[in-house]
């Protein structure tokens, strides 16, 4: 049997929610390459992660932070060894209004609600939860914020005015409709948000060739254009 029929035509990947733009993009990028057809499935890390310990059928995970690649790794259900950053990301406020020049934190999210991810178990809520404490402001601000299931819906909340600001990725403001950044935090201030991806451990070779694609030179293209960082080497 040629090689071509026997190759897999078809590849799930689990992918953290602020990956969406990214993921669309190389989704359709390594297609057009490969003709192998990439399914994503997008949802906050944890939900994710608890999926495929379920028995989901992912080939491939992307994580928004180490802990939970970690938690999978920890129950054997990765491929160890295909394992690698792919991205890396800031930690903002957005907002829909101006903010003075020079506003901390602070004076942000004091003035009404605001939006973050979920800090019991959603990756960008644990950085933000980090950020506010380090800065000495969390007690102070936590009465203002709104959970979200994972960081797209904080985002979203900002959006429709529901919230005045929210903390999100930088490549969530980049995606974003109508907001901007209005604070930037420090990156010793929380720990670095690193996007963790890996084949399950019954992935096929597709999931390991699309794993090359995110690392080489297109993946990397298209990350940077939609706001990421480079992942740490």
């Amino acid at each position: 049997m040629p090689a071509t029929a026997m190759a897999q035509e078809r590849i799930t990947i689990f992918a953290a929610a602020s990956m969406k733009d990214a993921m669309d993009r190389a989704a359709v990028a390594f297609e057009q390459e490969t003709g192998t057809e990439v399914v994503v499935s997008f949802a906050a890390s944890s939900a994710l992660a608890r999926q495929i310990e379920a028995g989901a059928p992912a080939d491939v995970f992307i994580s928004a932070d180490l802990e939970w690649m970690d938690w999978l790794a920890e129950r054997n259900l990765i491929r160890e060894e295909s394992r690698r950053p792919v991205a890396a990301n800031a930690l903002v406020i957005v907002a829909a209004k101006p903010v003075p020049e020079g506003a901390e934190p602070g004076d942000i999210l004091s003035k009404g609600r605001f939006a973050m991810g979920d800090p019991t178990h959603v990756p960008a809520g644990r950085y933000a939860q980090a950020a506010l404490t380090s800065l000495g402001l969390w007690e102070e601000v936590k009465e203002h914020a709104v959970f979200g299931e994972n960081v797209r819906v904080a985002l979203e909340l900002a959006e429709r005015g529901e919230v005045a600001a929210a903390i999100v990725y930088g490549s969530d403001e980049r995606a974003s409709n109508g907001l901007s950044r209005v604070y930037t935090f420090p990156a010793d201030r929380h720990p670095p948000v690193v996007y963790p991806a890996a084949a399950m451990a019954n992935a096929g070779p597709e999931a390991d060739a699309f794993l090359d694609f995110l690392s080489g030179e297109e993946g990397q293209r298209i990350f940077r254009e939609l706001g990421f960082a480079q992942p740490p080497v």
